[in-house]
């Protein structure tokens, strides 16, 4: 391999060719500011936060984009570079809405930090702020430009990760803003809902769809029995809203704090629906492939991909599975079975699920995914940064709450449900349960080909003498290129498992908000996975259909996969939507 050496404030420095003198000065633990800078993701110059000064070079330089060269001597704190940097930063603060005590990114948010590090005095430039409309009417996604500082990093993750594109610049100079074509809604636009513009905004120009409000006025009220159940990932991501490190588990103490919230509070483990999931899901697939149904199958549970399949792949509808996903399933089975056996009125039932994705927002709207026509199976889809908020609000000392279990009887799941979070997870669950519906005696369990960061990775299995091919990506950018492979009959599969964010769950739209120092250089991905997979490890059941809880609501409520009632509460359809509009 190639290598360049260069000095970044007098350390000798040894990198690889191609590397920025950012990524140079890393390596010699030396960290330079950025704003728009996303590593794979935005890499663009220009914030101009970055810049540094090297000898024999005129001008100021991004680091971000300019090259680490031979004999290059940089240094990144002279007066010129600080006095660049708290201009740049008075600059964006001249034009940005300043209203940090009520901004959910107060506290962490990169602009505000940068600000304080250099001292920065809000009012150096005074101007005539503009004003924008901040929009609200998706019910997943709030954008409010007054808080823009146009790094464009949004923009990079809606294209060049999902290959969507529903926002974009708009306009120029000092009217240039972010938007969507012609300025509307993002509810009249093609967005899948992922939420991974809201991960990449270094502010709090883009939030999720706040509904924390909604969840206290439930428990307030003493006529609601408010049932929470939480997703697979959450137990491996909250920690981190409390200052724990990444990839700890925390699912006891998360079910102490949500049952803390109020008296008539229950928290239920939605690793149980995921288990759930499983059993129709495997036991659908299988009975495509013995009748000749539609092939291959895709994963349904991640309402971002479903409704990019609606919206950009509709000939691809009949490919979806038809189960519901975990929360849908979850909240049917809260205002059916659980309110049947416990003589409960389903309209004095709050179901609220805590999941790690915008998209579920919007998810629990869809009247698709009703079980009864008169009301949603979920009243209020939360994300994890909303669950923590409402710890804090109750005054809840996290770190230090014990370890609790979920309430029963919804209480237990296998390692097949935990798995759910992570990308291959899903597909993994599956073929654990269908390799052994067709083959009782098949002892496989641990899938491992499908596990792992690759962008597809695929898997061909014999099972009772019939073949499975198995395909596996995330990021609807890799979803796009993997459809195109199976629409020219390249690529052939029996199921395709595809998460719309890249890494699953875990690094969801509605996950824990990241430094840039954590989002550019750890691998938080593999951190939060690991905690899920050695759950996994642990968990005395780790295929579906040995829950015992599973057992139960079949025994006595759905009877079988696929039967009537089963069908009614647990499957779902599909609509075929515009291209250009919501």
């Amino acid at each position: 391999m190639e290598t360049v050496h260069l000095k970044i404030n007098n350390i000798p420095v040894e990198v690889p060719k191609g590397y920025t003198i950012l990524q140079a000065a890393k390596e010699a633990n030396i960290e330079i500011p950025t704003l728009c800078y996303l590593k794979d993701i935005n890499c663009i110059g220009a914030c101009r936060v970055c810049m540094v000064e090297a000898k024999n070079r005129r001008g100021l330089l991004a680091a971000c984009v300019y090259p680490a060269e031979e004999g290059l001597e940089v240094f990144t704190n002279t007066p010129a570079v600080i006095k660049s940097r708290r201009t740049t930063l008075e600059l964006l603060l001249s034009t940005h809405h300043k209203k940090c005590l009520s901004c959910v990114r107060n506290q962490n948010c990169e602009l505000q930090r940068l600000a304080a590090e250099y001292g920065v005095d809000e009012d150096k430039f005074q101007t005539e702020d503009p004003i924008y409309e901040i929009d609200d009417l998706s019910p997943y996604i709030v954008r409010d430009n007054n808080k823009c500082i146009n790094c464009m990093r949004c923009v990079a993750a809606c294209k060049n990760v999902q290959s969507i594109s529903v926002i974009g610049a708009i306009r120029r100079g000092f009217d240039a803003h972010v938007g969507s074509a012609f300025d509307k809604s993002l509810d009249n636009a093609p967005c899948v809902g992922c939420g991974q513009c809201v991960v990449s905004c270094p502010v709090g120009a883009l939030t999720e769809k706040p509904q924390e409000d909604k969840v206290w006025e439930a428990i307030a009220d003493p006529t609601k029995k408010v049932l929470f159940f939480t997703a697979p990932s959450i137990k491996a991501t909250l920690g981190e809203s409390f200052d724990m490190p990444i990839g700890t588990n925390v699912e006891g103490k998360m079910a102490a704090a949500i049952k803390r919230l109020g008296e008539n509070v229950k928290a239920f483990n939605m690793d149980f629906t995921a288990d759930l999931t499983i059993i129709e899901e495997a036991n659908e697939l299988v009975q495509r492939i013995k009748t000749g149904g539609t092939l291959p199958m895709f994963t349904s549970c991640c309402p971002g991909w479903v409704k990019f399949v609606e919206h950009y792949y509709p000939e691809f509808i009949p490919n979806l599975s038809t189960c519901k996903s975990p929360q849908a399933m979850f909240g049917a089975v809260l205002k059916g079975y659980y309110c049947e056996k416990n003589n409960i009125d389903p309209k004095d039932v709050f179901v609220v699920s805590v999941i790690p994705c915008t998209a579920k927002k919007f998810e629990a709207t869809r009247e698709q995914l009703r079980s009864n026509p008169e009301f949603d199976d979920v009243d209020v889809a939360l994300t994890t940064r909303e669950l923590a908020r409402m710890i804090k609000r109750a005054g809840l000392d996290f770190a230090s709450l014990p370890e609790e279990d979920f309430d029963a009887p919804f209480n237990k799941a296998t390692g097949g449900g935990v798995i759910f979070g992570a990308t291959g997870g899903v597909l993994e669950a599956a073929l654990r349960t269908a390799a052994r519906i067709l083959d009782g005696n098949f002892e496989k369990i641990d899938f491992e080909e499908v596990r792992g960061p690759e962008v597809v990775r695929e898997a061909t299995y014999e099972v009772a003498g019939v073949t499975v091919k198995v395909a596996v990506t995330s990021g609807l950018g890799n979803a796009r290129k993997l459809l195109e492979k199976i629409k020219s009959g390249e690529a052939d599969y029996n199921m395709v498992e595809v998460m719309a964010c890249p890494g699953g769950c875990i690094n969801g739209g509605g996950q824990p908000t990241r430094s840039d120092s954590v989002s550019n250089y750890v691998d938080f991905k593999a951190l939060r996975s690991k905690a899920l997979y050695d759950q996994d490890k642990t968990s005395e059941f780790r295929v579906c259909d040995d829950s015992p809880i599973i057992k139960m609501i079949y025994d006595e409520y759905f009877k079988a996969p696929g039967e009537e009632k089963a069908h009614h509460y647990l499957h779902t359809s599909y609509v075929a939507r515009d291209k250009y509009y919501k």
